[in-house]
């Protein structure tokens, strides 16, 4: 409920890509902090500053807050790393620029008549396995060391602080998909971070991951005061990899029916416990492909109606991209993605990205791999999403993407500082196109 006592159902999107970069969403591979440091090598002080500097402030600004409200949406989640508010050489070091980055977007929010929900994306030590929390390892030693979960809390409580008395913010969600492998160390640090946060602020709404990206909320009993819940709903049919929809993907036919029984697995606790339902995260991607993206629109009609049916609030992934699944993205044509073409096309062909790739071109290499580990460790099921997740993640993901990295920076070779900041300012919203099918989707949808 909103300050007057009136129910809120948030209606959103996720600001992907922006203080935490991703690499299906800006086109680099592997990690944000491998990418960073090969352009710093690659374009020298100055260009490396200006290249960032014009990416964070032009990414998103009034125009993309003002198009979001004008499509009926009231609410953005805003991803960020903590990589912006503290360096791991001075940890507990709060760096005003990060919050001040934060406060722009925040405001120009709220000026549009849009909620922001904050969003820790990504932390130090990595609370889940895979890229979207900078992780290059494959390890989340998050819930290893209490020194990460330290720094965690610390920010959470500056965070608070800065926010408290900040209606246009909606709430916190504290850590995105994080996935305890033992699921002992989840419960516990949740009841820690929510006592520490609110000693500090006890009007903001809490919003708690389920462990296992969001999937699986065995770690919480009762539930937290003025908490919701929040559950990834991504639907098979929708991947990369996905089929037609309705169809069969990975042997499993999908119809509405089941995506709705998917739907009503996922928020089982929310459910049973009375508490609201928020889907942080959920979206197809598309193909370039007309019937598979038709498809695929039919699949998002389907999931906004089940929300709706349901009285979920939710936050589709994500705004702005390089044409993967964003709502806008930098023009094919631009000088930016002309400039990384090469290194794209390599990235592509070899599917080093883990949620915008396939393995189409290099099952040969992939193949023998499986079937030896079928053969010789057919009991082995790592956590979270078993063998051929984890596989892929190693080879593809890791040991593939790694060396791209320096294939993405060579991109950039001769480049001046000028146009370096040339090449960041085609994320801005005039320069982008807007996915039109898309966004007449939603904007029927909220028109209902």
């Amino acid at each position: 409920m909103d300050d007057s006592g009136e129910p809120v159902t948030l209606a959103g999107v996720g600001l992907g890509g922006w203080m935490n970069m991703e690499n299906f969403i800006t086109g680099h591979p592997f990690t944000e902090s491998a990418m960073r440091e090969a352009l710093r090598r690659t374009l020298g002080e100055e260009g490396y500053a200006r290249f960032f500097e014009r990416f964070l402030d032009g990414f998103f600004d009034a125009a993309d807050a003002r198009f979001l409200a004008s499509l009926g949406l009231n609410s953005v989640r805003i991803p960020f790393s903590y990589r912006h508010f503290e360096d791991d050489e001075r940890p507990f070091e709060p760096k005003e620029e990060g919050f001040a980055r934060l406060d722009r977007v925040v405001r120009v929010c709220a000026e549009a008549g849009l909620y922001a929900i904050l969003d820790l994306h990504a932390v130090p030590g990595w609370q889940n396995q895979h890229w979207h929390s900078d992780n290059p390892s494959g390890r989340a030693l998050f819930w290893r060391h209490p020194h990460f979960q330290d720094r965690v809390v610390h920010l959470w409580e500056a965070l608070a602080e800065r926010y408290r008395d900040r209606p246009e913010v909606a709430g916190y969600n504290p850590v995105n998909e994080p996935a305890d492998a033992s699921g002992e160390v989840i419960g516990p640090f949740y009841a820690r971070l929510e006592r520490a946060i609110r000693a500090i602020d006890p009007r903001h709404v809490l919003f708690l991951d389920g462990n296992r990206y969001s999937s699986d909320f065995s770690a919480f009993d009762e539930p937290f005061a003025n908490t919701v819940y929040t559950a990834h709903d991504y639907a098979l049919p929708g991947i990369a990899a996905g089929g037609e929809y309705p169809g069969v993907t990975r042997g499993e036919y999908f119809d509405r029916d089941v995506v709705e029984e998917t739907f009503l697995r996922r928020t089982e606790f929310m459910r049973r416990t009375g508490t609201p339902i928020w889907i942080g995260e959920f979206g197809p991607v598309y193909t370039g492909e007309p019937e598979r993206d038709a498809s695929r629109l039919r699949l998002l009609r389907d999931q906004l109606e089940i929300y709706r049916e349901h009285g979920a609030s939710w936050s589709l992934w994500t705004y702005k991209d390089v044409g993967l699944q964003g709502l806008t993205f930098a023009r094919k044509d631009g000088p930016y993605l002309r400039r990384i073409a090469p290194a794209l096309e390599k990235k592509i062909r070899l599917g080093a990205d883990s949620w915008g790739g396939v393995d189409t071109h290099v099952r040969h290499i992939m193949a023998p791999i499986e079937e030896l580990f079928e053969k010789e460790f057919p009991a082995f099921a790592p956590y979270p999403w078993g063998r051929r997740d984890y596989i892929n993640t190693l080879v593809r993901n890791i040991l593939l993407a790694e060396p791209l990295v320096d294939d993405f920076a060579r991109c950039f070779e001769g480049v001046t500082p000028d146009e370096a900041e040339e090449l960041a300012g085609c994320f801005a919203f005039e320069r982008c196109e807007r996915r039109t099918e898309l966004v007449r989707v939603l904007a029927e949808h909220l028109a209902r």
